[in-house]
């Protein structure tokens, strides 16, 4: 006999992507189900890295300091030419996000974590072992059926859908998007083992016209090494074991090998979904895109994807705003998802050279950048990241700011002071939702009456900023909510100093800058806000 179930958000999949974006919908008090046709975490060849940008997500959801303890921290990456010169040593050291640029870790231990964290929330009802079989949109939701592997039916009654179930995406098939670009001709073989005693501390890229090979150590005695296919090699030979240590053993030399767990061959897709969005169901992480591993960025890339989906999900079904805000995530999201899809494979033809003139071309240009003022420095802090940055979308004067606004990218996560005394993180001390942050000045003194209603309804904070061991005077309102920090980094300081009119930053739940204006020019920020957010789904009182 089948059930029906209603929710506001039904996820499909519970990779990294859709277990990350339940955990955001758990922690925003959103009601959501969450499905996946397997009953246990798949352990075979995936991702090994994360970057700064997901670790702020977690702390978001208050577990990053906890998966970052099965992790190996700011690794740093050699690359290698076919004689066997270090050309680029990239080891990044700054934390602009709080968090360290590059760390390694192990998918199902990853991935353990957040299947343990999301069981916090009552909200979210969590169904392994279940598959989406159809789904049918119409006014008010969508009706979609799902099979037990026990063989029952469920009808699940949604506001909204979203498929993050891989590049196979059964959701991405129902509503009919295509998914564009191309799959490379060239196979690669991925080779995971235990028990590891090599000494490199460092991910390993050896460029080679011929095979190129990647090795990336990885957490308690594990590593990684992918190895390039030559055209006339079958694959099921070379996953066998004889062939798998051969292949490694040069890199051990005096070293004993490590126990093999597993080989596999894979292709690498280069490929991007037409849309994201088709109504009220959205696309994520492997549905929405796929990116060859060169640059570790194709999980991250679905954790962005969640962050950025996750508070507009959770503003719209909590009536904080009007289902028009869910339009912003394909604005947003595609088109930085299809440049990281680009950078990657770009990455990928520097690994593998057409010759070996092409690598001393190649090599002379690094040596060259390294040359430039600033340029070593470009490489070593990974500054080639493309970072988002979002123009469109939930932003004021994105589309025609300069060049280096800081509007519509991720602010930085300084250490600060706050008003208990002890220091801590940025986002810690302001809360996961919208924040209002005034450098040296209280932002509510500087807006009407009913837009400081409007930001409180909306569930935003306001907050002050002063410098390092002040005590500002003057305060006539001492004890009524407004968060107050002390820039103990002095970032707050450098960032004023850099930009006086920049008084005021406006921060968004997924923490990119919405608005950055003076004192004199927030009332009408906020304003702006107002009206893409859509102010008649909140109940502000007349001013």
């Amino acid at each position: 006999m089948a059930v029906t179930v209603e929710t506001d958000v039904l996820v499909v999949g519970a990779g990294p992507c859709g277990i990350t974006l339940a955990n955001l919908l758990g922690a925003y008090g959103v009601r959501a189900l969450l499905i996946d046709r397997d009953t246990t975490i798949l352990d075979f060849p995936r991702a090994v890295g994360i970057d700064d940008e997901s670790l702020r997500t977690y702390q978001t959801l208050g577990v990053a300091d906890d998966i970052v303890r099965d992790m190996i921290q700011n690794t740093p990456i050699r690359y290698y030419t076919s004689w066997g010169r270090c050309f680029a040593h990239v080891k990044p050291s700054e934390k602009p996000f709080g968090w360290a640029r590059r760390n390694l870790f192990l998918q199902p231990l990853f991935e353990a974590a957040l299947r343990h964290a999301v069981t916090r929330f009552p909200n979210v009802d969590v169904r392994y072992g279940h598959e989406l079989v159809s789904l049918h949109q119409d006014d008010d939701g969508v009706l979609a059926d799902v099979r037990a592997v026990e063989g029952e039916t469920v009808h699940v009654r949604a506001r909204y859908v979203v498929g993050a179930d891989g590049g196979r995406s059964t959701v991405r098939r129902l509503i009919g998007v295509e998914l564009t670009g191309a799959t490379a001709p060239v196979k690669w073989l991925v080779v995971d083992v235990k028990d590891d005693q090599l000494r490199a501390p460092f991910s390993a890229v050896y460029c080679d016209p011929v095979r190129p090979v990647l090795v990336v150590p990885l957490p308690y005695g594990h590593r990684r090494f992918e190895f390039k296919l030559l055209a006339d090699e079958d694959e099921v030979a070379i996953s066998a074991l004889p062939r798998v240590l051969e292949l490694i053993r040069p890199l051990y030399r005096a070293t004993p090998l490590p126990t093999v767990l597993r080989a596999r061959v894979y292709l690498h897709h280069s490929r991007v979904a037409a849309v994201f969005q088709k109504g009220r169901v959205f696309l994520a992480g492997d549905a929405a895109h796929l990116q060859p591993p060169f640059f570790g960025q194709g999980m991250n890339s679905g954790i962005r994807d969640a962050t950025n989906l996750g508070w507009k999900l959770a503003a719209v079904a909590t009536e904080r705003a009007a289902p028009e805000l869910l339009d912003t995530y394909d604005v947003e999201r595609r088109g930085h998802a299809a440049q990281m899809v680009g950078f990657a494979t770009r990455i990928g033809r520097m690994y593998s050279p057409r010759s070996r003139i092409t690598e001393r071309v190649r090599d002379l240009a690094f040596r060259g950048v390294f040359l430039v003022p600033g340029g070593k420095e470009y490489i070593l802090q990974m500054k080639y990241k493309p970072m988002p940055r979002y123009t469109g979308g939930v932003t004021v004067g994105g589309r025609n700011a300069a060049k280096d606004s800081p509007v519509g990218r991720m602010f930085m996560q300084p250490v600060i002071q706050h008003s208990g005394g002890g220091h801590g993180r940025l986002d810690d001390a302001i809360g996961p939702w919208f924040a209002v942050i005034g450098i040296q000045l209280d932002p509510r003194d500087h807006l009407s009456p009913q837009l400081v209603a409007w930001w409180d309804a909306l569930g935003a904070r306001f907050v002050r900023v002063d410098d390092a061991v002040a005590r500002p005077g003057g305060d006539s309102r001492p004890d009524d909510g407004l968060i107050r920090i002390e820039d103990v980094d002095g970032a707050f300081r450098d960032w004023l100093l850099s930009r006086p009119e920049a008084e005021v930053v406006v921060l968004r739940p997924d923490r990119y800058v919405a608005a950055v204006t003076d004192r004199a020019g927030l009332e009408q920020a906020t304003a702006t806000l107002r009206a893409m957010i859509n102010a008649q789904a909140v109940p502000v009182p007349p001013g």
